[in-house]
């Protein structure tokens, strides 16, 4: 075979295995499930609270699902994230890396806010830092740091 014929066949496969490669991750992308019934929480902080910055932020989640870190691809598990001051994420997407990411599977967090009024969320992603089938979310609250 002439050496230019092997170049475009190799050509052509690597960018074919490519697409697939790329096509799977899209169609698998937020495909990881929760197991029905699960709920995130806040422990220590409330709706409406007035609080001292800095202060800890501490995650509840039913025991339904656990706690691992990211990467660790453990049926119905997942870590911890906290979205401050921002819309919901994309439940198809990773996580936005503006927000706190709890990777090693921490359930507690010491944070700083400047003064004035906060929306907090709490947020279990799975082990790619995408929202679990249903998504795991609390509601957002709004506390006021003076």
């Amino acid at each position: 075979m002439p050496d230019s014929l092997i170049k475009s066949l190799i050509k052509y496969f690597t960018i074919k295995s490519l697409c697939l490669l790329i096509g799977v991750s899209v169609i698998y992308a937020g495909d990881t499930p929760s197991v029905p019934g699960t709920k995130i929480y806040f422990i220590n902080i409330k709706d409406g609270q007035m609080l001292k910055s800095p202060f800890l932020v501490q995650f509840g989640l039913t025991g339904e699902m656990g706690i691992a870190p990211a990467l660790a691809d453990w049926p119905d598990t997942g870590h911890h994230h906290l979205i401050i001051n921002a819309p919901p994420p994309n439940e198809n997407k990773a996580i936005s890396k503006k927000q706190l990411h709890l990777h090693k599977g921490q359930t507690e967090i010491t944070i700083k806010l400047p003064p004035g009024k906060h929306t907090l969320q709490a947020v279990l992603g799975d082990y790619s830092h995408i929202p679990h089938d249903p998504p795991v979310m609390s509601e957002v609250i709004s506390v006021t740091v003076e």
